[in-house]
């Protein structure tokens, strides 16, 4: 729920405009600027937001300093972060995807590094699962506690529409294909996209590239390798994806329909798209927007594999986990560690199931039944714990500083305004470090 929860990037408003937002969308005390005397937690604002809320109340019960939740709203998020964590509005706490998210502000020394808390507690790493911690692990220092849970990206689909079109879900290219074909003929369209948040775009190229280039594709371009763009797999993804495209999957419009503010979730609980390929918080969205669609017709599955690929199908693209860093200048790191804690604790789990959320702590698989879906809960944890590859979303992988020409280059291939040669040009040029 990047909940991004994802998010898109939009205009960088001023400092004081920002303070504004947060005073407005503040919601966990008395207090409205960071600075107060409390702890200020910064955190996307989506549906997710109900389970934060929960847990600052539970923490202030008895914490001598309390919290404040601040929110930004899911699509100005990651755009206001990098203004408002520099300036004097700065939040003690913050929400982030580890890995590329984070690394800038590590490199310009606005981080507390959290090992010292981990030494204390060493429960605040040993109670997750690591190969999720380590994700926000920089240089061999920690700087993030897991929160909420994994978002591996999923295939939706609205199971009365499918029904009614004859169709299953995909397993297979083909069988895509075959699908987009027959509910284009019942009169809907087929997959539903938020294109114009663009990273919704952008799950189609990284479960193509995984499919038919295999994991190491995206980890040799990530590592700096040029000629991974120019690669015979990386021009086959791109043929595939223009395939889908020429075939009418996603309808003429889709440029101007947005996951954050509803557009796309709504076309696929409405029965007016039959799919959409969307990471796990998809669930507490329909959960919270659409509760009966979500109870009787949300379905799920695996993207599916492409014949000759070098991907497993079992392979998930997505986000490891969400996190919470700690800005430096916090003047209450102890309070800080405290709050911490309950990220692991069986309150914030079922908590997090109740939603949709699927935590990695490690006391997560006693406690599925309690979730708001268990099938669709254990249907997660399963594809987690046994996927080969489990690839951090491009955008989260990359610096900051490439998001902008990378959404672009996704965008204007896509709608055929940039053809594959410009198309790999502007995805060598993207920095790396």
């Amino acid at each position: 729920m990047k909940q991004r929860a994802r998010f898109s990037r939009t205009a960088v408003v001023g400092g004081a405009a920002l303070a504004l937002v947060l005073s407005l969308t503040g919601c966990g005390g008395d207090s409205d600027a960071a600075g107060d005397g409390a702890i200020h937690v910064l955190v996307y604002g989506d549906a997710a937001n109900k389970v934060e809320k929960e847990l600052v109340a539970t923490f202030n019960e008895t914490s001598e300093v309390k919290v404040v939740l601040d929110t930004i709203p899911g699509a100005d998020y990651q755009a206001k972060l990098q203004t408002i964590i520099r300036s004097k509005q700065a939040p003690d706490v913050f929400f982030n995807w580890g890995g590329g998210s984070i690394k800038p502000f590590v490199d310009a020394g606005l981080l507390l590094p959290l090992d010292p808390f981990i030494a204390d507690d060493p429960g605040l790493k040993a109670n997750f699962l690591p190969s999720v911690f380590n994700s926000a692990v920089v240089d061999g220092v920690s700087y993030g506690i897991p929160m909420r849970g994994t978002q591996p990206v999923l295939l939706f689909n609205n199971g009365k529409v499918l029904d009614k079109a004859g169709v299953e879900p995909p397993e297979t290219w083909d069988d895509l294909l075959a699908a987009v074909k027959a509910l284009k003929a019942d009169g809907v369209t087929p997959i539903a996209l938020g294109g114009g948040d663009r990273w919704p775009t952008l799950m189609w190229f990284e479960y193509l590239y995984d499919r038919i280039g295999g994991p190491e594709l995206f980890r040799k371009a990530l590592d700096g390798d040029k000629d991974a763009w120019a690669s015979p797999d990386s021009r086959k993804a791109l043929g595939k994806i223009r395939e889908l495209v020429d075939a009418g999957a996603f309808g003429t419009n889709y440029d101007s329909v947005k996951f954050t503010d509803q557009g796309s979730p709504t076309l696929l609980a409405t029965g007016r798209a039959g799919f959409e390929l969307m990471g796990s918080w998809a669930y507490s969205t329909q959960q919270d927007a659409h509760p009966e669609f979500a109870k009787n017709d949300l379905g799920y599955s695996a993207f599916p594999s492409v014949e000759g690929g070098k991907g497993d199908r079992a392979n998930l693209v997505g986000n490891t986990n969400n996190f919470y860093s700690v800005v430096k200048k916090t003047k209450h790191p102890q309070a800080v560690a405290e709050f911490l804690k309950l990220m692991y604790s069986d309150r914030f789990v079922k908590a997090q199931l109740s939603i949709g959320n699927l935590p990695t702590t490690t006391n997560t698989e006693g406690l599925l039944d309690t979730a708001a879906s268990p099938e669709f809960a254990k249907f997660q944890y399963d594809m987690v714990k046994e996927a080969p590859a489990f690839q951090l979303s491009w955008d989260q992988a990359y610096p900051q500083s490439a998001a902008t020409a990378m959404y672009q280059a996704l965008q204007q291939f896509f709608n055929g305004s940039m053809d594959e040669d410009a198309f790999i040009e502007a995805m060598q040029a993207l920095p790396t470090s």
